[in-house]
Parts: structure tokens; C-alpha cells; sequence
């Protein structure tokens, strides 16, 4: 096959628009670095976007933001690039939630867009009160995005791809919007959630499944099950985990691979926001794919650091009279480490804001007497763009005679009990 069959997709999910707008250094944050995102899909020049959910921070996104939003929209995908794919499926389906623009925006003789952004909602954007209507229901309204993804029914999911074809390569385009966890996974269970294959030669097409749920086990049925998806999908794109893990990971029993891009923009300070953030350039030829991942340049600098004051009895003496300046003095010294790692991630664009984003965690327990909190942020103003919220001071609660007798209890019936595994689920639905 020639460059005629393969198909480019520019991948980014959680971008978060206005997060954090109101503080006066982090407000433009999600913005420079959305900028950025759009800047690199015009210079790579792809068939189309692919966006995983949460666009917006808010499900009710200020002024300020819907009209930066589509400021950036308008300046970087509106162009004369020829539309090299086709839709062959019934986009009055893809796009039913629209009334009168049931067809996505290239398609539309008004618009004149280059690079069109297919994306899903996600749980910070999602639609609100009975109209069912989210900001992105705006934007597919105006032609800035195609939305799709959107369910209609709490009580069964049916989910159509949008079939797109070009040259010789076929792709089937699945998404679902964010739906609560504890909601969908029942669905899943009682097998109410539907997959649509293409008709004709279903074996042929390449399958993606856009989806923005809970990947990590956080309770019995918070989260979706990566078991739960059809077996026939060749490719998931993981929406709302923010840590970056976009190389794409291979399930060994469902025969499918996982990327999960991330966040563009810390919302957290949290370790899975610290790691380095990349968009993914997708590769479609057939039914073969690759996606390169492309860092990005703009993200302020980010460290954590954690200090557990039982481990460092070489440096400070629980016995000293002073041993809260000890503490403080230790403290002061990681931090200086801290900020010498967030030197190394600045890049040069001229667009990076440098001030970095630092969280230093300290486990003061063992009857360790800590510094006062707000002195140590304040020798830090001017330094981070977070000072306020710099450290995060915890200790270990010392459990009682009652709560250690349980859990050796716990443990002794959990030592006994079967496993139990759960039934299978119907790999089509």
C-alpha cells in the first residue's frame, strides 16, 4: 500500500481547558500547551484529531475559555487542506444528537476545514441537566468538533462506529462518552452494552475504541475492566488516567493494544502528572499501526519529592533540642534538589511558562516536632508557581489494640476464602 491508504491521526486526550484559569501565574497553562498540540498537528498535517474526552475542565466552561477554545480551533484547523478520507457509514447515526447537523464539519459546504477534530465528552465536560447538553454539543453545533460518543439511555448502550475509509484502508471508529463508572460496569455485566460491526468484510477493518472511564481498579466496580471490551477491537485509546503511558500496551488475553496519552496539563500534583507528557502520532496502513509519540514543549516544569523522617536518622536526631529546625534544614535541602530536576525539564519554547510546579511530601510520624508550614512556602514565592500548596505534611495513624485484633482477623479469613471468579461476557457486546 502508498501513503494513499495510510491514514494520520494526531492523539491527545484531558486537556482541560480553563483548569486553574483564575490564578494569575498557572491561569494559561492548559491553553499554551492546547496551542501547542494544534500547532504540531498542522505542521505534521494528518487526516484528522482524535481528542479521548475532558477538552473542557469545567461541564459549564467560562467566556474566557469557550472563546480561547475556539480562537485556537478556528486559527489552526480551518484551512484549505484537501479532505483525503471519506465517511461511508450513515453520519445521521454517527451524529444523531445534533438536529440539524447530522454530518461532520468537512462535510459541510459553509466550513472550510483542514483538519477536522473527531472527539468524545468526557466526566469534566459531560452533559448537564435534562437538556443532555455539554459545551461540546456547542462546538459540534458551530462546526468547530465532531462530537460522538454521546448515550442517550441509562439503561443500554448501543454503540455505532464511524466508518472511514481511505485508499485500501478501512478504519471503524468507536467512542463512548464518559458515563459513571459504577453504571457502565453494570451494564457491561448484564451484557446490555452493544458493539455494531461493519456489514461487509468486518474482518478487514481496523477497529478503534475511544473510551474515558477509570482504568485503574480504585473499588469492586469503579472502574472498567479492560476484559469487558470486545475482542475484535485492534485499538483502545484510553481516556481520563492522566499519567502517560502512550506507547501501546498489549492484552494478551483480549488480543487488542491500550494507549492511554494523558493529561496535557497537570490538574493534579499528583506522580502520574509528573511524568514527561507526549501527544501521539498514529499510523493506520491496513490493518497494521504505529503510533510515534511526540513530546511536548510547552508543559511547566513539575517535581515531587517525598521525605519519610524515620528513614533519615543519619541526618536529623529525634533527641535534639532543636530538631524542628533539623527537619526544616533537611526539607530545605530537597527542595533545592527538586528544583535543580526542574531545570533539566526546562525546553527553550518560547512559550513555556518556567516557574516550576513542585510538591514535597513529608512523613513526619515517629513523633518527629515539624517547622511551621506557611514560613517554608513563603521563602518559596517567586521561586514555584505553587508555593501555597508546596508541601503536604502526613503522618501514620498508630492503630489501637481493637483495630490491630481485627485486622489479624481480616487476615485469617481471607486466607480461607475461595476466589471467585466472575462469569465471561459475550466478546460483541
Amino acid at each position: 500500500m502508498s501513503d494513499e491508504d495510510t491514514l494520520k491521526i494526531i492523539l491527545s486526550t484531558d486537556n482541560h481547558l480553563g483548569f486553574n484559569e483564575k490564578d494569575p501565574i498557572r491561569g494559561n497553562d492548559s491553553f499554551i500547551t492546547f496551542e501547542e498540540i494544534l500547532s504540531i498537528s498542522k505542521q505534521k498535517a494528518p487526516d484528522f484529531m482524535l481528542l479521548g474526552g475532558d477538552l473542557f475542565h469545567e461541564n459549564k466552561p467560562s467566556i474566557s475559555s469557550l472563546f480561547k477554545c475556539s480562537e485556537l480551533i478556528r486559527r489552526y484547523s480551518f484551512n484549505n487542506n484537501p479532505i483525503k478520507f471519506k465517511i461511508i457509514s450513515d453520519q445521521a447515526i454517527n451524529f444523531y444528537q445534533s438536529e440539524y447537523f447530522k454530518h461532520a464539519n468537512f462535510n459541510d459546504e459553509n466550513l472550510n476545514v483542514g483538519i477536522p477534530i473527531f472527539t468524545i465528552h468526557g466526566n469534566h465536560d459531560d452533559p448537564i441537566d435534562q437538556s443532555n447538553l455539554c459545551a461540546l454539543d456547542l462546538f459540534h453545533a458551530t462546526g468547530l468538533v465532531n462530537l460522538f460518543g454521546k448515550s442517550n439511555s441509562v439503561e443500554s448502550i448501543i454503540i455505532q462506529p464511524i466508518l472511514i475509509q481511505k485508499g485500501n484502508t478501512k478504519l471503524a471508529l468507536y467512542g463512548l462518552g464518559a458515563i459513571r463508572n459504577e453504571r457502565l460496569h453494570r451494564l457491561f455485566e448484564q451484557k446490555k452494552v452493544t458493539f455494531f460491526r461493519p456489514e461487509q468484510e468486518s474482518e478487514n477493518w481496523f477497529s478503534i475504541f475511544v473510551i474515558h472511564q477509570n482504568r485503574v481498579k480504585h473499588a469492586a466496580k469503579n472502574y472498567i475492566p479492560e476484559s469487558f471490551i470486545p475482542s475484535f477491537i485492534d485499538l483502545v485509546i484510553w481516556g481520563h488516567e492522566h499519567d502517560c503511558r502512550i506507547d501501546p500496551e498489549y492484552n494478551t488475553s483480549q488480543q487488542f493494544y491500550v494507549s492511554q496519552p494523558g493529561s496535557s496539563v497537570a490538574t493534579s500534583l499528583s506522580d502520574g502528572e509528573s511524568l514527561k507528557k507526549y501527544i501521539g502520532f498514529l499510523s493506520i496502513k491496513g490493518k497494521d499501526f504505529k503510533i510515534d509519540k511526540i513530546p511536548l514543549q510547552t508543559v511547566r516544569p513539575f517535581a515531587i519529592g517525598k521525605i519519610i523522617l524515620e528513614d533519615e536518622e543519619e541526618s536529623i536526631s529525634l533527641s535534639s533540642p532543636n530538631v524542628s529546625r533539623q527537619v526544616e534544614k533537611f526539607c530545605h535541602g530537597k527542595m533545592e534538589d527538586l528544583l535543580a530536576t526542574t531545570k533539566e525539564q526546562v525546553t527553550n519554547h518560547s512559550q513555556q511558562p518556567t516557574l516550576p510546579l513542585i510538591r514535597l511530601a513529608v512523613d513526619y510520624s515517629g513523633g518527629f516536632e515539624m517547622f511551621s508550614s506557611m514560613r517554608f512556602s513563603q521563602e518559596y514565592i517567586g521561586k514555584i508557581a505553587n508555593p501555597k500548596d508546596l508541601l503536604m505534611l502526613h503522618r501514620k495513624r498508630e492503630q489501637t489494640n481493637r483495630e490491630q485484633a481485627n485486622k489479624t482477623v481480616d487476615n485469617v479469613i481471607l486466607s480461607v476464602s475461595n476466589v471467585r471468579n466472575d462469569c465471561g461476557l459475550d466478546r460483541n457486546r
